[in-house]
């Protein structure tokens, strides 16, 4: 009987993956079919225009590049820093860092409107563009993602029958120090120009300032540790295995929680230099109109600051809360929901309300509107599809923890 039950329960599971894994694959279809339809009739089935040049695409791509930011952050402690106790969560980092960067370079591909002429950056250089170094940092730390997963992908036990290419997997392994050190300049360099990219717009007095590039680069920390350490809870809850102890899990946690106050730190500053303590007209007026047009105000200060900020700052350093895996995963899932809020309002609510010289503002009236079209949501929607699925199989195939981990050691 128990041996009926034990088999019952594991056909119960694999039904329950293969249903989980056809509906990814389900989204994956919507996204085919959103992103043949963009291919084909260009960016006009999108609800972008001149005066709403990004929309959910962009927000979808700084979310994912802000929450794949723990492969840096984890490899330059483990590797340059020389903290060994991070190591069991090291390839797992890298793997959400690769699947958030792929992410981001597939929502960038239907953003740009003509994807086949991705290489004009890298032949036609404008260097006095933030968005140029971007693109050259993007693509860069890519192909150092790309020689970090390699690795994992050829040590797995369906290459076994293929010595020679685990032995070069080997080969590549030692060259992580090396791309530790590069990940860290090139991610640190781009993560800072993304926020760059907003500080330099003259034309929109409430992101016109130096604080944005810095505040990126820790929210990215805290975003992207939270997103890796959320992760391996998870896979650890469905196998019902300890994937990293809990020594490992308190440390990643205070350097979320760390991070995530060393942001909010900034960021509560940076909103007193500019709406509390000086008037500067131009800023004071993007104010009035982004707070008569959007709810930024409220998603500032209830959702950023709060729910997503001081909430789960407290949960990660409070011994009691940390040590409930229910509350700590909640804490975590904010912090990773915060990232997301911030990149909507900074690309969004920011970049919607035009300037009071926009021909399309009449007086005090913002004639400027946007809401993504079913084509754009279609193509979220699959390359959610896709770093999901491709999580779940890594998470399943892949030897992303160490073997006495994996196998449910102690």
């Amino acid at each position: 009987m128990a041996v009926f039950r034990a088999m019952e329960k594991r056909s119960l599971s694999k039904t329950t993956f293969m249903l989980w894994v056809a509906t990814l694959c389900a989204m994956l279809g919507i996204g085919f079919y959103g992103m043949y339809q963009t291919l084909w009739n260009g960016l006009q089935v999108t609800n972008m225009s001149d005066r709403v040049p990004w929309g959910l695409w962009i927000t979808h791509d700084l979310s994912a590049i802000g929450l794949g930011a723990g492969a840096f952050t984890l490899s330059a402690i483990i590797y340059l820093f020389r903290i060994k106790r991070f190591e069991p969560i090291a390839r797992m980092a890298v793997f959400v860092g690769f699947l958030g960067y792929t992410s981001a370079m597939l929502a960038l591909a239907m953003d740009i409107g003509r994807p086949d002429r991705f290489w004009h950056p890298l032949v036609y250089w404008n260097v006095h563009s933030v968005l140029w170094e971007i693109t050259w940092c993007v693509i860069l730390y890519s192909t150092v993602l790309v020689i970090e997963v390699l690795p994992i992908i050829l040590e797995s036990q369906y290459f076994d029958r293929w010595p020679k290419l685990q032995s070069f997997s080997h080969k590549l392994h030692k060259l992580t120090p090396v791309m530790a050190v590069l990940g860290m300049a090139l991610s640190l360099l781009h993560q800072s120009s993304l926020g760059a990219t907003y500080g330099v717009l003259s034309g929109r007095a409430i992101w016109f300032k130096p604080s944005l590039p810095v505040m990126f680069i820790l929210s990215a920390v805290a975003g992207g540790v939270s997103m890796t350490l959320l992760l391996t809870m998870i896979v650890s809850k469905l196998r019902n295995v300890e994937l990293i102890d809990k020594w490992l899990r308190r440390d990643m946690s205070r350097l979320a929680a760390f991070a995530l106050l060393a942001y909010l730190y900034l960021k509560v500053w940076d909103w007193a230099a500019t709406n509390y303590y000086s008037h500067a007209p131009g800023t004071a007026d993007a104010m009035m109109r982004l707070q008569a047009t959007t709810p930024y105000n409220e998603s500032f200060w209830w959702l950023e600051v709060v729910l997503c900020g001081l909430v789960p700052a407290v949960i990660l350093l409070n011994r009691p809360f940390r040590r409930r895996h229910g509350i700590l995963m909640t804490g975590l899932a904010l912090i990773v929901f915060g990232v997301v809020v911030n990149r909507w309002n900074v690309t969004l609510s920011g970049l919607v309300v035009p300037p009071s010289w926009s021909p399309g503002v009449l007086g005090n009236a913002v004639a400027a509107t946007y809401v993504p079209s079913w084509i754009e949501i279609a193509v979220s929607i699959g390359v959610l599809g896709y770093a999901t699925l491709a999580f779940t199989l890594g998470a399943k195939y892949l030897p992303l923890f160490p073997k006495k981990a994996e196998d449910g050691g102690d």
